[in-house]
């Protein structure tokens, strides 16, 4: 009995350290948005430190997600499995961090369109959920959350890796899958605010839905409908994209 209790715990103990990084990454962004101004765009931030923001970002965000690849992958571990889960995390992570270039480009020019007139800004707010709505419905979106949900086949995959670089390769790899699957969805980020608290919360609940929960693929579908549906109520409803529409920019 203290056997197999030794082994699960072995067994969850990635897909513990992934959600203690996760919980440790959340302390950190309540606290810096607590005392952050929310303003449309990149908040006022350089390159360097948006970059910095966002990754923290991802971090919170994704890790939870990831945390059932991970204990896959570490069960393919017999040795040094600490410092190897942490290249493959931290390459996952620098996905993320790449992809913080382009949403810092979109985050500039969005921030733009919210000092526009409000008319403005609610056409592009209605743009980028039509955008999202359209993505999540279409078939690139299904074969990356398929690898996402069923990551067996990947992690088969990452075992045939020759040399040191496996980890690193494995752990982008699955990243790249994950940035598929997910970047709209972090596009809406720059219609609700980049920082903005309760987005990014329900933005994680659903990101972890759709990849853990047995009716992952459905909930996928049905957020991309209801973002179709916010692209014409936000004409209606500005608030709703208080990133782009200036409606109740303040500090949460």
């Amino acid at each position: 009995m203290t056997g197999r209790l030794i082994t699960v715990r072995r067994k969850a103990a990635p897909a513990g350290l992934l959600l203690v990084a996760s919980a440790a990454a959340w302390v950190w962004v309540v606290t810096r948005q607590g005392g952050m101004q929310m303003v449309p765009g990149t908040m006022g931030l350089g390159l360097p430190a948006f970059l910095a923001v966002w990754t923290l970002m991802m971090a919170a965000m994704m890790l939870p997600a990831t945390a059932l690849v991970a204990a896959l992958y570490a069960r393919t571990m017999t040795v040094r499995r600490a410092p190897r889960m942490a290249a493959f995390t931290v390459a996952y992570l620098l996905v993320w961090a790449a992809a913080g270039l382009p949403a810092y480009g979109l985050a500039v020019g969005l921030g733009r369109a919210g000092h526009l007139p409000a008319g403005a800004g609610t056409v592009v707010a209605a743009a980028v959920f039509a955008i999202n709505g359209a993505y999540q419905l279409t078939p690139l979106k299904d074969r990356c959350l398929a690898r996402c949900r069923s990551p067996i086949w990947l992690v088969l995959r990452y075992t045939s890796y020759p040399g040191r670089s496996r980890d690193v390769r494995a752990g982008g790899h699955h990243g790249a899958f994950c940035l598929g699957c997910c970047w709209s969805l972090m596009v809406l980020l720059a219609v609700f605010g980049v920082m903005n608290l309760w987005a990014m919360v329900v933005l994680t609940g659903v990101i972890t839905t759709e990849k853990l929960a047995p009716g992952g693929r459905l909930v996928a579908r049905a957020v991309g409908i209801a973002s179709i549906a916010l692209a014409a109520v936000v004409f209606w409803v500005p608030a709703v994209a208080p990133g782009l529409t200036g409606s109740g920019m303040t500090r949460m």
